[in-house]
């Protein structure tokens, strides 16, 4: 039996981080397979780490076709997904109604159809021992003005979450719910304009991952990086909501 890694929007930002971090911390899979839209910044990883065996699957994970070939992938061997992580994710920032419908729904179809598909299909080929890594954001603690839709659909990645990770406790299954800040990496340039609020709040992609690792192996339920977004993250939950998104507002 393959024991492989699956990482989703492996093509940049966090979740080239992530199988830069498995790779160089030498874990142990037969595979890894690399998940994303775009091939060249897959290969371009394939070419740097050649001691790895990869599987590129260059997918629009938007379209339910993108599941079911993933889920044909995994039916062709004999594969255990020791771990999973779910990384793929879309965000735009502005108001509401100035941003496309089509980009609104693409975003609820990557951020929370796709995740929540994924990780229903690869729940039949994991066991005692396999590992979810699903990545949501300090966002999904409160509802953001200007960021409504990402917000929204990352309250849900964090809710379902823990809620799936005390369904598969008994199974020997762990979940990890990874909630950063604002991270440098590309999407948070392409999700919009970034304010003086966000910059000051930026957070480094790579001790995020190292962070998000850290706690995966102590079995945490939630993993936030830094200081000042568990700070963000206690405040939120003892302030009217009124008044957090008055100060996300502004």
């Amino acid at each position: 039996m393959k024991n492989i890694a699956v990482i989703t929007g492996a093509s940049s930002g966090m979740g080239k981080k992530i199988v830069e971090n498995l790779c160089e911390s030498h874990a142990r899979f037969d595979e890894i397979w690399l998940i994303a839209r775009r091939v060249e910044p897959m290969k371009r990883l394939v070419e740097q780490y050649k001691n790895y065996k990869f599987k590129i699957l260059a997918l629009d994970l938007a379209s339910k076709d993108a599941h079911v070939t993933y889920e044909e992938e995994l039916i062709k061997e004999r594969i255990h997904i020791k771990l999973l992580v779910n990384n793929a994710g879309l965000g735009k920032t502005g108001a509401f109604h100035k941003v496309d419908l089509d980009y609104h729904m693409n975003m609820i179809d990557v951020n929370i159809s796709a995740l929540t598909a994924i990780t229903h299909i690869s729940l039949k080929h994991m066991k005692k021992g396999s590992r979810i890594i699903n990545m949501a954001s300090v966002a999904g603690f409160m509802p953001q003005p200007y960021f409504n839709v990402y917000a929204a659909s990352k309250a849900y990645v964090v809710s379902f979450s823990r809620a799936l990770r005390v369904e598969l406790k008994e199974k020997g299954i762990s979940v990890l719910t990874v909630c950063p800040g604002p991270v440098d990496t590309e999407f948070l340039h392409i999700s919009g304009p970034i304010n003086s609020l966000k910059k000051g709040f930026f957070e480094d992609a790579h001790k995020v991952v190292q962070k998000a690792l850290r706690d995966l192996e102590r079995d945490k339920d939630i993993s936030i990086c830094g200081y000042k977004m568990k700070l963000i993250s206690f405040l939120v939950k003892l302030l009217p909501v009124g008044i957090v998104m008055k100060f996300i507002k502004e």
